[in-house]
C-alpha cells in the first residue's frame, strides 16, 4: 500500500486486469449458456411424410429453430475427390499448409509455426433425405458454409518435406526460419453421410429448406447425433463456467487483500488519533489541576519529573536526566529534532 492507505499502481493494475478477465470470461460463459439453452429448446422434427403438414400448421410456415436428421444426397452433380477414386461429396475443401520452425529470440527455442498458404472450398447443392428410402420427402440445405460446425471428413492428407542444401540450412539459421514442408489436405462432406442439421426450417412453396436462423442462434451441420451435439455444448458451458469461477475467486482474493490492508491502515490511524486525543486530555487535566505551575517545569517526555537538562546547541530545556538517557542514538532534541552535542545540568534555586 502507498502512503494514505491507497493501493499501489501494481496492485491497482492487478485488480483491474483480474476484473476485466473475469468479466470477459463471464460474457463468453453467458453466450455459451444461451446457445446451449437454445439448442436444448430446439424443436425436434422427423424427416418423414408428416413434415410438410407440420410446417403448414406452423406460423409463417416456419419453425424458427429446429433439429432434423437425415442423409446427405446431391441435388445435381456431385464433387469428385482429386486424390481418392470413387469418393463423391457435396462440399470439398482443399488446403495447402506451410510448416516451419521459427527461432524465438526471447526463449531461445525453435517453435513450430503453421500457416495456410492456400485454401479453396467447392460446394454443390445438396439435401437431406431419410435414412430409409421411400419416404419421398427431402430438405434442401442452404448456405452450408455458414454453419458454426460443418463436419468434413479428411479423405486425403500428404506431407511434402522441404529439400534443403547445406547453403540453405546456413541461411535458415541466420534468418531464424527453417522450412519443414508443405502439407496437402482434402476434406469432403461425402454423399451418404448421416447429418444433424439445426437451424430455421421453412416451407418455401413446395421446397422445404434448412437455413441459418434469424434470431442469432448458431447454425449446425454436424455428423454427431443431436444428444452428442448437445452434450458437447454443455461441456463447453461447464468449461467456461469453471474458468469464470476461478478468475472470480482470484479477483475477490485480490480485492479482499486490498480492503484488508486499507482497513488495517484505517485502524492504525484511528488508534493514533485516539492516543493523541488522550494525551491532549491528560495535558489539559494537568494544566487545570493544582500544581499547574509544576507542570510547566515537567519533562515533556514523561510529564512527571522536573526538567533538569539544557540541550546544546539548540538551547531547549525540555527533559529530565532519566529521559535524556533513554533517548535513542544519535540523540536528538524532542522539540526541534536537532542533534544534541552537549548537555548542561539545570539547577533551580
Amino acid at each position: 500500500m502507498e502512503g494514505g492507505g491507497r493501493p499501489s499502481a501494481a496492485q491497482a493494475a492487478l485488480l483491474a486486469a483480474s476484473t476485466a478477465i473475469t468479466a470477459l470470461l463471464y460474457s463468453v460463459y453467458r453466450q455459451k449458456a444461451r446457445v446451449a439453452r437454445g439448442l436444448e429448446g430446439a424443436r425436434k422434427v422427423r424427416l418423414d411424410g408428416d413434415l410438410r403438414a407440420v410446417l403448414l400448421e406452423a406460423p409463417g410456415r416456419c419453425v424458427p429453430y429446429a433439429v432434423i436428421e437425415g442423409v446427405v444426397r446431391s441435388v445435381k452433380e456431385t464433387l469428385s475427390s482429386q486424390f481418392v477414386e470413387n469418393c463423391k461429396g457435396v462440399v470439398q475443401r482443399l488446403t495447402l499448409q506451410e510448416h516451419k520452425m521459427v527461432w524465438n529470440r526471447t526463449t531461445h527455442l525453435w517453435n513450430d509455426y503453421e500457416k495456410i498458404i492456400h485454401q479453396r472450398t467447392n460446394t454443390t447443392p445438396f439435401e437431406l433425405v431419410p435414412a430409409e428410402d421411400g419416404a419421398g420427402v427431402t430438405v434442401r440445405v442452404m448456405k452450408p458454409l455458414d454453419a458454426a460446425e460443418l463436419s468434413l471428413e479428411t479423405v486425403y492428407e500428404k506431407f511434402h518435406p522441404s529439400v534443403q542444401s547445406f547453403t540453405d540450412v546456413i541461411g535458415h539459421y541466420i534468418s531464424g526460419e527453417r522450412p519443414k514442408g508443405i502439407q496437402e489436405t482434402e476434406q469432403m462432406l461425402k454423399v451418404g453421410t448421416a447429418l444433424t442439421g439445426v437451424g430455421e426450417l421453412v416451407l418455401d412453396n413446395a421446397t422445404i429448406k434448412l437455413q441459418p436462423p434469424k434470431q442469432g442462434m448458431p447454425y449446425y451441420l454436424s455428423a454427431l447425433d443431436f444428444e452428442s451435439l448437445l452434450h458437447k455444448q454443455e461441456s463447453s458451458v461447464r468449461f467456461w463456467k469453471i474458468l469464470t469461477v476461478v478468475f472470480g475467486f482470484a479477483t475477490c482474493a485480490v480485492l479482499f487483500f486490498l480492503l484488508r490492508k486499507q482497513y488495517r491502515h484505517h485502524r492504525e490511524r484511528q488508534h493514533l488519533r485516539q492516543m493523541q486525543e488522550e494525551f491532549r486530555q491528560a495535558q489539559e487535566r494537568l494544566m487545570n489541576a493544582e500544581g499547574g505551575e509544576t507542570l510547566k517545569n515537567a519533562c515533556v517526555v514523561c510529564l512527571s519529573s522536573t526538567k533538569s537538562c539544557v540541550f546544546l546547541e539548540c538551547g531547549h530545556v525540555c527533559s529530565c536526566h532519566e529521559c535524556y538517557q533513554a533517548l535513542p542514538e544519535p540523540k536528538k532534541c524532542p522539540i526541534c529534532r536537532q542533534g544534541i552535542t552537549r548537555v548542561v545540568p539545570l539547577y533551580n534555586s
